[in-house]
C-alpha cells in the first residue's frame, strides 16, 4: 500500500487523493489574490477607511487560511476551507453586480473563485485531508454527505459562519456599537455551534486497517466500530433501493455508492441518539453504509484479505 508524501495526499492506493486535482487547487489558491484581488478590492473601495481596513484584513486572513489547508490538509482545515471558498464567490458575485471594476476583472475573479469552490467540494482535497492523519498502515475513505444535507442546511450553515465571523468586526469598525456587540453575542455561540455540526461532516469515514474495516461516523454512530476481517462473511457493492428491515441502514439517504456488509454473527453497534443525545446499542447481521468511489474502495477491501462479492 502507497504512504502520504509530506503534503499529506496519500499517492498510489486504491481511492486516494489525486495529486493532480491537489496541486490543481493549490496554484488556484494561491494565484487567488491576482486573479480576484482588484475585484475583492473593488467591492471595498466606496466604503470609509475602518470598515474597508478590516474587510481587507479578514480577507487577506481568509486566504491565508485556505492556503495552510490546501498546502497542508487536514480535517479541521478542511472544514474552514469549505466555509471560506463559497464566501469568496458570494464577494465576487457582488463585486460583478456592482460593476466598479473592469469587466475582465470581475470575470475573472468569478472565473476564479468558481474554480477554487469546485475543487474544494471535490473529493480528492477530502481524501488528502483525511488520509493525511492516517495511523501506520491504514487507508481511509470518505462516506457519502447525506443528500438532504445539499438542499438547505449545509450551504445555509456554512453562510451563517462565515457572516457570523465577518459581521460583528465590520459593524464595529463603522462604529455601530450596539448592533455590533449584539450581533458579536449572537455570532459566538453560532459560529461554536455550527461548525462543530459542519466539522463532523469532515470526519465521517471508513477506515480500512490490518484487522478488518472501522466505520467512524459521528452522525450515526455514538463511537467508531471495528469489523473484524474473520467476522466479515462478505462486501459487496448494493443498490439504492431501500434496505430490508433486518438489515442496518447507516446511509442517510445517499443511495448513490451502497456497499452491503454481512457478518458471521451479529455485530454491536452504538447508535446515535437524535440530535447527537444519548444512543442506544443495537445488533446486526448485515448494515449498508455509502462510500465515494465505490469501485475502488472495494478492490482495495479485497486487497486486504477481506471477502468481497463481485
Amino acid at each position: 500500500m502507497g504512504a502520504p508524501d509530506v503534503n499529506g495526499v496519500v499517492l498510489s492506493q486504491p481511492g486516494a487523493a489525486r495529486p493532480v486535482m491537489v496541486w490543481t487547487l493549490r496554484i488556484v489558491w494561491a494565484t487567488l489574490p491576482l486573479t480576484a484581488g482588484a475585484a475583492f478590492a473593488a467591492a471595498t473601495r466606496d466604503w470609509t477607511d475602518a470598515p474597508a481596513l478590516v474587510a481587507e484584513a479578514l480577507s487577506w486572513s481568509a486566504w491565508a487560511a485556505g492556503l495552510l489547508a490546501v498546502v497542508a490538509p487536514r480535517p479541521w482545515s478542511l472544514t474552514a476551507l469549505r466555509v471560506i471558498a463559497p464566501s469568496f464567490v458570494i464577494v465576487a458575485v457582488c463585486a460583478t453586480v456592482d460593476g466598479t471594476p473592469s469587466t475582465t476583472a470581475t470575470v475573472a475573479a468569478l472565473a476564479a473563485t468558481l474554480v477554487a469552490f469546485a475543487l474544494v467540494s471535490g473529493h480528492d482535497i477530502a481524501l488528502a485531508a483525511a488520509n493525511s492523519i492516517a495511523y501506520g498502515d491504514e487507508q481511509r475513505v470518505l462516506l457519502r454527505t447525506p443528500p438532504a444535507l445539499f438542499l438547505g442546511p449545509l450551504p445555509v450553515a456554512r453562510l451563517i459562519v462565515a457572516a457570523a465571523v465577518a459581521g460583528p468586526p465590520l459593524l464595529l469598525a463603522d462604529q455601530r456599537w450596539v448592533f455590533g456587540a449584539i450581533t458579536l453575542a449572537i455570532a459566538i455561540p453560532a459560529v461554536i455551534l455550527l461548525t462543530r455540526a459542519l466539522h463532523g461532516l469532515s470526519r465521517r469515514w471508513g477506515v480500512l486497517v490490518p484487522a478488518g474495516f472501522v466505520i467512524v461516523d459521528p452522525l450515526t454512530l455514538s463511537d467508531p466500530v471495528l469489523f473484524l476481517r474473520e467476522r466479515i462473511l462478505r462486501m459487496q457493492a448494493g443498490d439504492a433501493t431501500p434496505a430490508p428491515p433486518e438489515v442496518l441502514d447507516l446511509r442517510l439517504g445517499a443511495a448513490a455508492g451502497t456497499v452491503s456488509m454481512e457478518f458471521d454473527e451479529d455485530a454491536e453497534l452504538g447508535r446515535r441518539g437524535r440530535r447527537g443525545r444519548g444512543g442506544t446499542m443495537v445488533q446486526a447481521r448485515e448494515l449498508q453504509f455509502a462510500v465515494v468511489r465505490r469501485a475502488e474502495f472495494l478492490e482495495a477491501a479485497g486487497a486486504r484479505r477481506i471477502r468481497v462479492i463481485a
